[in-house]
């Protein structure tokens, strides 16, 4: 399968690192031209450096704001007014328990992880539908259906995208703009790594052997038995915002390693 992006913006945002820049990546790979976000300039800077390195001639820009409030989607929004393609991948997790998890910390997850797609895709969805073509997709998680004991404020922001996207795409029926969620499950990213070096550290092992040993014994479902790798995410991103994948919106398209136990 040939995709050719060949003429289409795409903003995906948090793309300076981790499924993000994997996703910009493959994007830039198939012709589009990227618009790669992320909080600083220093950490954008160093993305741009990385893609424009790995993909000679690819088409890329950087844009920096923080999407954790409306004034950072505003920011945004004034730097990139109009796209093709929209990924909403920024997003922010980590386990705490729930009786311990006040409403800031509700409220901090809840602006990031589901309020900044809301902005964007209210900006940028109308210019899409006017056009009669555009891709939107939320990167959501396997959390979404499969809520972590220890990760419910994270789990309920990412159901929260699955019934966004889906109304979404029931709202722009018909116009040539397709909406879908991509539900990673545990993916081996900077932030995973970040999270394990002590455990690394600690044992000795590699980080591919400490986060398998974590999808065995914590995501025992799993069928693959590993974890998965940016890449293998980003390949459904790309083949979603596709001419291809005109026919598929209004989904929650699952890159699990089949951890979710169901055959829907």
């Amino acid at each position: 399968m040939n995709i050719d992006l060949t003429g289409r913006v795409a903003l995906v945002t948090a793309s300076t690192a981790g499924i993000g820049h994997a996703i910009a990546r493959g994007l830039a790979d198939s012709g589009a031209e990227v618009v790669l976000h992320g909080r600083s300039a220093a950490t954008v800077d160093r993305a741009l450096q990385s893609l424009r390195a790995a993909l000679p001639g690819a088409r890329l820009r950087g844009a920096v704001a923080d999407l954790s409030d409306a004034a950072g989607a505003e920011a945004l929004l004034a730097a990139v007014p109009a796209v093709d393609i929209l990924v909403n991948n920024a997003g922010i997790y980590g386990p705490q328990d729930f009786f311990e998890t006040d409403d800031a910390t509700w409220e901090r997850y809840w602006q990031t992880n589901v309020m900044s797609g809301v902005r964007l895709s209210r900006a940028l969805l109308p210019a899409m539908v006017d056009k009669g073509w555009g891709r939107v997709v939320f990167i959501a998680s396997e959390s979404a259906r499969n809520i972590p004991a220890d990760m419910i404020h994270y789990g309920v922001s990412k159901t929260a995208q699955l019934a966004l996207s889906r109304g979404l795409a029931k709202r722009v029926a018909g116009s040539g703009v397709t909406v879908n969620a991509v539900l990673p499950g545990p993916t081996l990213s900077d932030g995973v790594a970040e999270m394990l070096k002590d455990e690394v550290a600690r044992t000795g092992q590699s980080l591919e052997d400490v986060f398998n040993g974590f999808v065995r014994t914590q995501r025992p479902s799993s069928i693959i038995q590993r974890a998965a790798t940016v890449d293998e995410v980003a390949s459904m991103v790309v083949y979603v915002c596709s001419p291809q994948a005109s026919a598929t919106t209004g989904a929650a398209l699952r890159v699990d390693g089949g951890v979710v136990d169901d055959i829907v």
